[in-house]
């Protein structure tokens, strides 16, 4: 088993799985996404993209395009987020436009998920 894999796979898929749990919920109501899950989707999917780094491979390279996506996805999620509670004041306004900031990182979670998974399948023993 190599534990660089392992490592890989579980960032990958823990960021995906934040980023869905952020993701469910009323889209009309803030209470629904929590600030500190996005936080945590944040951190988890840069986190993802730093071992993303090194590839070589046009499945890496992939890989890699689809984190960076999710990063900025995730990174207007929480700009929006900052900016409708500290400058704005109305956070319900602005709750639809996260959602959606965090949907399409999350639809880019999945595509890096299933490139992972294509890639683990397509190994040699």
């Amino acid at each position: 088993m190599n534990l660089q894999r392992v490592f890989f796979a579980f960032f990958v898929l823990l960021a995906m799985s934040l980023n869905y749990g952020f993701f469910v919920g009323d889209m009309d109501n803030p209470a629904h996404h929590s600030v500190y899950e996005l936080f945590g989707a944040v951190v988890i999917n840069l986190i993802a993209t730093v071992l993303k780094f090194g590839e070589r491979s046009h499945i890496g390279s992939l890989l890699l395009a689809s984190s960076l996506v999710a990063d900025v996805g995730l990174l207007g999620a929480a700009a929006v987020m900052g900016y409708a509670t500290h400058v704005a004041g109305n956070p319900a306004a602005w709750t639809p436009l996260e959602v959606s900031l965090a949907g399409g990182a999350l639809s880019a979670n999945i595509v890096s998920v299933t490139l992972m998974v294509i890639e683990a399948s397509t190994i040699r023993r």
